[in-house]
């Protein structure tokens, strides 16, 4: 395994002034200055040596480095073209070998190709778009078996939420869909700079060894989440009634599916919801 040099605090401030970079609220920028914390991201993501690891938003390269650091390879998606022509240049002052370090300037929430195939999911994600970039990257990369990536504490704990709780909720059985996850860390806001008003949380997750349906189950599913979320305080038959020809309709729909028409989405985990949808096509054929 190569001897690759991680960023501290003046590393990242002197990159920063270099490129003429200012952190933006825009996009969500929060950069990572202590080593310990990106080693800790790594280690909760269980990352071993030539594995193959996609990166999002991997901005001046700390947590890159610290991936690249145990000997795996990275694809890291990054949409500021100053940060993505200067990250393997970056990378290659720091010690890593020729060949592990592939970068792409790209949208991370329309991305649909990633060179090498990755297989784990490593990324301080940028706290405006996380959960939209974490469910297309579920969606998209199937070969994604597992990962770790630290997002704002309120979206973590949703995503990691169990059916039943208050803070469960459309993101929460949607990301169920694909597999489990929970909360496997916290970082301190000292961490970052600039220092961000909001806690972080690492959350993990590991893909479930089969999809639930197909992916028009996984469409059908998911507007029927929506449509349960957006109403969260009505019962299920009320929610759906619009949908699903009054609310009578909607019942019958739901008995069909096990589930008790008078409860409320949030009670529902991700299976029940499935099974709702498989029955509105059913009744629709």
């Amino acid at each position: 395994m190569s001897t690759v040099r991680l960023l501290g605090a003046a590393d990242i401030r002197r990159l920063a002034a270099e490129l003429d970079v200012t952190p933006t609220k825009k996009l969500g920028q929060n950069f990572v200055v202590d080593a310990n914390t990106v080693r800790k991201i790594v280690t909760a993501a269980r990352v071993e040596e030539n594995e193959r690891v996609v990166e999002v938003g991997p901005g001046l390269g700390s947590l890159t480095l610290a991936i690249l650091e145990t000997g795996a390879s990275v694809t890291a998606v990054e949409i500021d073209s100053r940060l993505a022509s200067r990250l393997a240049q970056t990378a290659s002052e720091q010690g890593v070998p020729d060949g592990k370090l592939t970068v792409v300037e790209h949208d991370a929430m329309t991305v649909t190709e990633l060179p090498g195939d990755p297989e784990v999911l490593v990324a301080n994600l940028p706290y405006n778009v996380s959960v939209p970039v974490l469910l297309h990257f579920m969606e998209t990369f199937a070969n994604l078996g597992r990962g770790v990536v630290m997002v704002q504490a309120e979206v973590g704990e949703r995503l990691a939420a169990a059916p039943g709780s208050k803070i469960y909720g459309a993101p929460s059985a949607k990301a169920a869909w694909y597999g489990d996850w929970k909360l496997v860390g916290t970082v301190s806001r000292q961490v970052f700079w600039p220092v961000p008003n909001v806690d972080s949380v690492l959350v993990g997750f590991e893909r479930s060894g089969e999809p639930l349906g197909s992916e028009e189950d996984r469409l059908e599913t998911f507007r029927i989440i929506d449509l349960a979320f957006q109403q969260r305080r009505k019962m299920l038959r009320q929610a759906l009634s619009r949908e699903l020809g009054g609310s009578a309709a909607a019942s019958e729909i739901l008995e069909k599916a096990g589930v008790e028409p008078t409860v409320r989405g949030e009670a529902l985990d991700v299976h029940a919801f499935y099974r709702i949808a498989l029955a509105v096509r059913d009744a629709r054929a």
